[in-house]
């Protein structure tokens, strides 16, 4: 039994029983759909540990209130947003309530009158509203820029005393404030880096957010940086070839839990599309943005510069796999090909073949010789082994400790089934490589040299696919093996030559490598490609102009991603360092002073370690820039 004071959110959903009676099948889709595309994904983002689900609801906890309170408006917000086209009492819409408390933790729950008070403000609460206590409100009303309306003291059920209760009013402010609220320090700062390697690999998914919001009002920065050049524009081919996007395709199995499968075709669709140079193929990142959605193909066209979109179905039942696809064009509004497949499930690495061979037909593209041999074969002809993969992948998206832990045994089940499964091999020693950069595991050093071992024989099983290399980059570059990580990256983009996650993984890679020069139109041109990049295109666009010596623009990049997720660490560190360097060194300290809310327990030391720098020059500039902000090796000195 252990005892610890968090932040305790409730939350179901509103009407639930009502929903459900009206259309069990849609309200089962939409409850799964929230979980997977809102709850897991802000729950990492934030911080927050899940719980349980409680059927029409869940509880989760946080290190902090702060965070607490910003997952909540997160999910309000993003919420409110959803499934529009349904009239407002079909949609779900969920109460929240949220508490600061000593619990009970026996490793299966949580226990303790702070949770039951959790669930009675959640009681309290409106479909798409917030109550928390007067402990949170004390916690959080100086820092986040919210209403709190004082609803007074309130009886709550089954408990003795009055409770004093705030509501937030959501709509009066936006959900991700000015000052940041903390995540749960055991992350450290690593977790920052991480991200943004996840985000750039367009792996993570936690975090996929479509456009980059605009930059907040700032700081004058030097005069001589605040102009901002306009990116160039991309290879002079680009514009020539056609633009296409692989929508999700939608789960007809009647089982939410077959979303993993639905999803894993999609993301094979994208990957081997991707391998076409006459194809420019909109990232993953930016087509799953789009999931659960009714759209128009025109605006999705207009939204991601997509001339062309994909979209279809999957229903699998008794051993028999049906699809439909459909190709639009997005300017005219016209269905090029159609098609409906009804075949064993045995048959579903040929059907994937025909269908890409379809699409790439359609488009009137010419495959070189290599394309051709890449298209017509399969990494493994075991269904098995190909299951508990997508399943892997699925666990892998989460994000967090529990899902890494669920994608390392299903994709070695995978590889036990095949042993010469190569990305089942490459996504599992991804999985190693986070739970070494996330502190996921008591033997990091170990995780990291099998997260090598396994994305190096991926890459000899079959050299072919391009996210095989890709994931080796990631891991050599924290083997602090950069020309490696370069030539793996190098690969890649080679392979898949118009996947803008390959280019900014590269800069991402250069910039750490000493080579900020080379990263730049990198990144810029990545971001002309995938015209819906995720804000982590921003941070490497951002420690590109640190290392180039362009503070200004930095600074003005750096918050912008604090606009969307205040809670990336890694991001306030860069822009704390570029604010001393620019010698705005007042707001330098208060960043600074935020980094140690973040993180109690900061250390230099563990900023040094972490970061993969190959050259020393590079680590000490951006070590000074902590260091005029007053940071030490533990907390702020005088």
């Amino acid at each position: 039994m252990e005892r610890r004071l968090v932040a305790i959110l409730a939350a179901d959903v509103a009407g639930y029983s009502r929903l459900m009676h009206a259309d069990e099948e849609s309200t089962l889709a939409a409850w799964w759909s929230a979980r997977r595309e809102v709850i897991d994904p802000l729950l990492a983002a934030h911080g927050g540990r899940l719980v349980k689900h409680t059927g029409d609801g869940f509880l989760a906890e946080f290190a902090t209130a702060q965070g607490a309170v910003r997952c909540a408006m997160a999910m309000q917000t993003e919420m409110a947003g959803r499934d529009t086209e349904r009239p407002a009492e079909d949609r779900l819409r969920f109460r929240m309530g949220i508490n600061l408390a000593e619990i009970v933790d026996d490793s299966e729950d949580i226990h303790g009158d702070g949770v039951n008070i959790a669930a009675r403000l959640e009681a309290l609460a409106e479909p798409g509203g917030i109550c928390i206590s007067r402990d949170v409100h004390n916690q959080v009303h100086h820092r986040i820029d919210a209403v709190f309306e004082d609803m007074g003291e309130q009886s709550l059920k089954n408990i003795s005393r009055k409770v004093t209760v705030y509501r937030i009013r959501l709509g009066h402010a936006p959900a991700a404030a000015a000052k940041p609220g903390p995540v749960r320090s055991r992350r450290r700062l690593l977790a920052g880096v991480a991200a943004a390697v996840a985000v750039a690999a367009g792996i993570a998914w936690t975090v996929l957010d479509g456009r980059a919001p605009a930059p907040r009002p700032q700081a004058a920065a030097p005069a001589a940086e605040t102009t901002k050049q306009a990116p160039p524009d991309p290879a002079e081919d680009t514009a020539a070839r056609p633009g296409i996007a692989v929508l999700p395709f939608s789960n007809r199995s009647g089982d939410a839990e077959q979303d993993y499968f639905s999803d894993g075709m999609t993301e094979d669709l994208i990957t081997s599309l991707a391998k076409v140079s006459g194809l420019t193929v909109v990232s993953r990142n930016s087509s799953f943005a789009f999931k659960g959605r009714a759209v128009d193909v025109r605006e999705v066209g207009r939204t991601l510069g997509a001339r062309y979109v994909v979209e279809g179905s999957v229903r699998r039942s008794a051993g028999r796999l049906r699809i439909t696809a459909q190709l639009t064009d997005t300017q005219s509004g016209h269905s090029l090909w159609a098609e409906r497949y009804d075949r064993d499930l045995g048959e579903v690495f040929a059907l994937q073949d025909e269908v890409i061979g379809r699409i790439v037909t359609a488009l009137q593209v010419t495959l070189t010789p290599t394309e051709q041999a890449s298209l017509g074969r399969s990494d493994t002809d075991s269904i098995e082994a190909y299951d508990w993969y997508l399943r892997g992948l699925e666990q892998h998206a989460r994000f967090n400790e529990t899902g890494n832990a669920r994608a390392i045994e299903y994709l070695q089940r995978a590889i036990d089934i095949d042993p010469r499964f190569a990305r089942a091999h490459a996504y599992l020693g991804w999985a190693y490589a986070r739970a070494y950069l996330f502190n996921w595991t008591d033997r990091p050093e170990e995780a990291l040299q099998r997260g090598f071992e396994l994305t190096r024989k991926a890459v000899d099983l079959d050299p072919s696919i391009h996210t095989g290399f890709f994931i080796l980059g990631m891991v050599e570059l924290y083997r602090r093996e950069h020309g490696n990580a370069i030539a793996a990256i190098e690969k890649a983009l080679e392979l898949a030559p118009q996947d803008a996650d390959n280019l900014v993984m590269l800069a991402f890679v250069l910039s750490y490598s000493g080579m900020p020069e080379r990263a730049l139109p990198l990144v810029e041109k990545g971001m002309k490609l995938n015209p819906s990049y995720s804000h982590l295109y921003v941070q490497n666009l951002g420690m590109t102009h640190f290392l180039l010596g362009r503070y200004g623009e930095a600074i003005a990049e750096f918050r912008q991603v604090l606009e969307r997720n205040p809670e990336n660490t890694q991001t306030r560190l860069w822009l704390t360092s570029a604010l001393a360097h620019a010698g705005l060194h007042e707001e330098a300290r208060w960043e600074a002073d935020e980094l140690l809310v973040l993180d109690p327990a900061f250390s230099l030391d563990a900023v040094e370690r972490y970061q993969p720098f190959k050259n020393a020059n590079d680590l000490n500039r951006f070590i000074a820039g902590l260091r005029k902000a007053g940071l030490r090796k533990a907390g702020l000195g005088g």
